[in-house]
Order: C-alpha cells, then sequence, then structure tokens
C-alpha cells in the first residue's frame, strides 16, 4: 500500500473500485483527514479507455475551490499526469446512500425528502455554474454527520463552457435519463431525472426498472412506466408519488423544468402530516423555504441560507408569551415566520409586528450591549427564527455582512415610518 503520496500521508484504503482506489490521508500542512482517490496504473494505460479515464479525472480537477457547498464534497487539490492522477477531497465519514436503498434499511419518508431537497439545493448551486452531474446515484451521495448529505464523484459532469468535458458513455445505466440513454444533447433536467430515480428508490428499496441487461433497462427506460412507489410501499402519500412521477417524467416538458421547482414540491410536501416530522419539529427543507421566503433574506446566497439555518433557533410561543422585556440586556433578536406580536411600553400600545419582521437587533449590534427598550408581547400562537448575537460573531464574514445589510434596511424602513408618523402630526 502506498505511504505516501506528495505531501499526504496515507494511512489506509477506503474503497477500491475497476478504475482507482480510495484512501485515507493526512494533509499536514491544514493539519485534516482527506480522502484521496487515486486512478490505478492498469485503468490509465488502458489501450482503448485510458485516455477517457484520464478526461475524467482533468474533469474533476478543474473542479478545485470551485464548488464550495455545505452539500457538496469540496475538492481541494488535483493532480493529473501521465502516469499518475489523483483528487484530494473532503473527507466524508457516513457512508453512502447505497445501504438505505435496500427494501429492510428504508429511512422515514420525511427523512428521504431532506435528503433529496438537499441534493436539489447541490445541484442547483452546481447548475449555477454550468455543471451537470450526469451520474447521481445512491454511490454518489455521502451521508455527513446524522442529518447532512454531500454529493460527490463529478468526474462525469459537463461544464457549458469547457468543450473538452463532453464525454459520452458515461453514467449509471438504471439512473439515466431517456435523453442521456439516447446519446442526446444534456442539461441540467437529466439530473432531474436522475435524482428521481434516486428517490423512488430511497422510498422503495427498488430502482424503477429492473432488467438483465443493459439493453432492456434502455428500453424500459425509453418506453415504458415505473409503478407509483406507493405500489411498493404502502405509507407513501400520493403527494411522494406525484413528486416522483414528475422528476422521472420521460418528455422534458412533463418534468420539472428546474431545481427551484423541484425543491420548492419537497418543502412543501414535507409540512404534510403525512410526511411531517413528529413532534411537530421542523425538517431542514421547511427551515430553508421560510428563511428563503423572508424578504430580509431575499440577498443571501444559498450557501449562506444554509449557514443561517445552521446557527439560528426555531421557536413556538402561545398567546401572552413575554419574549423581550423592557430594560432587560439583550443577547438576541429574531423573526416572526408566524402569528402577530404587540410592542408596548410601560402598558402603552406602540406597534404591532406581522410575519417577516425583524425586531430585537439594537441589543446585538451595540458593542456595549444594549438593553430592550420596550416589551414584546405575542397576541396569537406565535413562531419565531431566533439567532444568539454570539452565534452571529461566529459566523462567516460575508454571511455577517449580508446580515448587517439587512439591519440598514430594517433601520431605514422604520426611519421612513418614523418620518411619516411625525408629518401626520
Amino acid at each position: 500500500m502506498l505511504k505516501q503520496l506528495g505531501k499526504y500521508e496515507i494511512t489506509q484504503v477506503l474503497g477500491q473500485g475497476a478504475t482507482s482506489t480510495v484512501y485515507l490521508g493526512r494533509d499536514p500542512f491544514a493539519q485534516r483527514y482527506v480522502a484521496i482517490k487515486v486512478a490505478t496504473p492498469e485503468a490509465l494505460s488502458d489501450p482503448e479507455k485510458g485516455k477517457l479515464y484520464s478526461r475524467l479525472f482533468l474533469n474533476e480537477a478543474s473542479l478545485v475551490g470551485k464548488l464550495n457547498h455545505p452539500h457538496i464534497v469540496q475538492i481541494f487539490d488535483a493532480v493529473v499526469a501521465e502516469n499518475l492522477c489523483y483528487i484530494v477531497m473532503e473527507y466524508v465519514t457516513g457512508g453512502t446512500l447505497e445501504n438505505y436503498a435496500q427494501p429492510d434499511r428504508l429511512l422515514p419518508l420525511e427523512r428521504v425528502v431532506e435528503i433529496v431537497f438537499k441534493c436539489t439545493r447541490a445541484l442547483d448551486f452546481a447548475f449555477r455554474l454550468g455543471i451537470t452531474h450526469r451520474d447521481i446515484k445512491p454511490a454518489n451521495i455521502l451521508l455527513a454527520g446524522e442529518h447532512d448529505i454531500k454529493i460527490s464523484d463529478f468526474g462525469a459532469a459537463i461544464a457549458s463552457d469547457v468543450d473538452r468535458t463532453q464525454v459520452s458513455g458515461i453514467g449509471s445505466p438504471a439512473y439515466m435519463s431517456p435523453q442521456q440513454v439516447r446519446e442526446q444533447p444534456l442539461d441540467h433536467r437529466t439530473d432531474i431525472y436522475s435524482l428521481g430515480v434516486v428517490m423512488y428508490q430511497l422510498l422503495t428499496g427498488q430502482l424503477p426498472f429492473q432488467a438483465s441487461s443493459n439493453y432492456n433497462m434502455v428500453f424500459q427506460i425509453i418506453n415504458t412506466e415505473a409503478a407509483k412507489p406507493s405500489f411498493l410501499r404502502r405509507d407513501v402519500p400520493a403527494v411522494l408519488d406525484a413528486i416522483v412521477a414528475r422528476a422521472m417524467a420521460k418528455d422534458l416538458d412533463e418534468r420539472f423544468a428546474n431545481w427551484e421547482e423541484f425543491g420548492h414540491a419537497l418543502a412543501e410536501a414535507v409540512r404534510l402530516p403525512a410526511v411531517k416530522m413528529p413532534r411537530g419539529d421542523y425538517a431542514d427543507a421547511e427551515k430553508f423555504a421560510m428563511l428563503r421566503a423572508l424578504a430580509f433574506f431575499a440577498d443571501f446566497t444559498d450557501v449562506e441560507i444554509w449557514e443561517v439555518l445552521r446557527f439560528a433557533r426555531w421557536q413556538s410561543v402561545d398567546p401572552g408569551t413575554v419574549i423581550m422585556r423592557d430594560g432587560e440586556p439583550g443577547d438576541f433578536f429574531c423573526f416572526l415566520t408566524r402569528g402577530e406580536l404587540k410592542v408596548t411600553k410601560h402598558g402603552k400600545m406602540l406597534n404591532l409586528l406581522s410575519v417577516g419582521e425583524c425586531f430585537g437587533e439594537m441589543a446585538v449590534l451595540s458593542r456595549a450591549g444594549h438593553a430592550r427598550g420596550a416589551d414584546i408581547t405575542s397576541l396569537t400562537h406565535a413562531s419565531l427564527i431566533v439567532i444568539d448575537g454570539e452565534a452571529l460573531k461566529r459566523a462567516s464574514e460575508a454571511c455577517r455582512m449580508r446580515f448587517y445589510q439587512g439591519f440598514l434596511e430594517v433601520l431605514a424602513g422604520r426611519l421612513a415610518f418614523a418620518n411619516q408618523r411625525l408629518a401626520a402630526f
């Protein structure tokens, strides 16, 4: 076994395939473990496919530093030479979704929707960079921690601005779209189809099409309609049947037109009683949709929204709950996502807060600390997004700047409203 590869110390073999071996390595400079995919010498020297394998590695190498998204495996480094090709990637410990694409190991419905939703956001991020993955399957979706996923293996990807990546015959037949098996020009909608197949398999433990040969598989993909997931798993509601059917539509005009449509359908589905998480918890798909719907976060990128989602707290309160008290020090601020709140001072009504409004941020913005200037009490059952001042300080610089820009707009709006009231007297 290799002991050293460039600056990387090799510690063990993580996996081995026909064309490459993946090692666990350590980067002594960055002080982190990494996964290193190394092309086998036999693959590179293959007289028929050696050049193809080199081009696939070159594909992935070209993405170093570009795919910085919480649900995509980061590519840190790459070497592509005539006799040596390797890709250095983020090390993800949770295994692949293959473990949960089997009838006896199916995940809860809400977990499946969560996973597929996160895939839609990651693939939309790649699409906005002009990248189509072309090989979406459970083996290329890794589990990170208890709830997150990361998409890997962009070697087969096509990039809209790079001619050399147009390689045919790439992908796993069972997950290919009708357009891909026909070797037609492809765009992001081929990935939408493939992710629909992954969703089908995670829901049922079976592929939508079963075949003894690639030829029969291709015939079914082009000509046969798959059984509904609910036919194989009785607790699958009609809404998930419909989402899978639309993602896997053979006709491009009937398929989801873009990742936004696919993700929106999943975010709506996860709110339904048949899919919703137990104990009234919010699924990440629902949290993401809530944040994205608030005007305050309109200019935040998806990556920044995911960052906020990780450090924000979701809270529900009963009518009459005092959320902030006049004169008390404050170390958090909130956004109202449901219900209505009142703002009072010494018992006198000052204002009503409605859905979408931000409040309490002055206590966090003040360097010396700031006491609350009024009582804020819920008039109805209400839902809040709560953000602690310390969490905001630890956020990335880009994320903090988005918040500060948002605060300026909030303050400008309040000043304009105050001027209008003064002018009315």
